[in-house]
């Protein structure tokens, strides 16, 4: 099965360790995303007409959480 199929119906898919997924929407070039940090869930949609792309987004904002994640809190800065 061809990567926009598996995109399209949902299929899961593992970034660095996170698991996350995309999904097409009724409305074209809208794909909704989800994916889970520890207790964290971020969800949201975005707007591309190319599924790739879509998940490209995804991992961008993986890769932006788990650095927010990573960095010391700013608490621990002031201390």
């Amino acid at each position: 099965m061809d990567a926009f199929r598996l995109w399209r119906w949902g299929a899961a898919v593992i970034y660095k360790g996170i698991q996350y997924i995309v999904t097409a929407t009724a409305e074209p070039d809208v794909w909704h995303w989800r994916f889970e940090i520890g207790d964290t869930v971020k969800s949201g949609s975005t707007q591309t007409r190319l599924a790739a792309l879509a998940a490209r987004r995804v991992q961008s904002k993986i890769d932006a959480a788990l650095k927010a994640r990573a960095s010391p809190s700013n608490e621990q800065d002031n201390a």
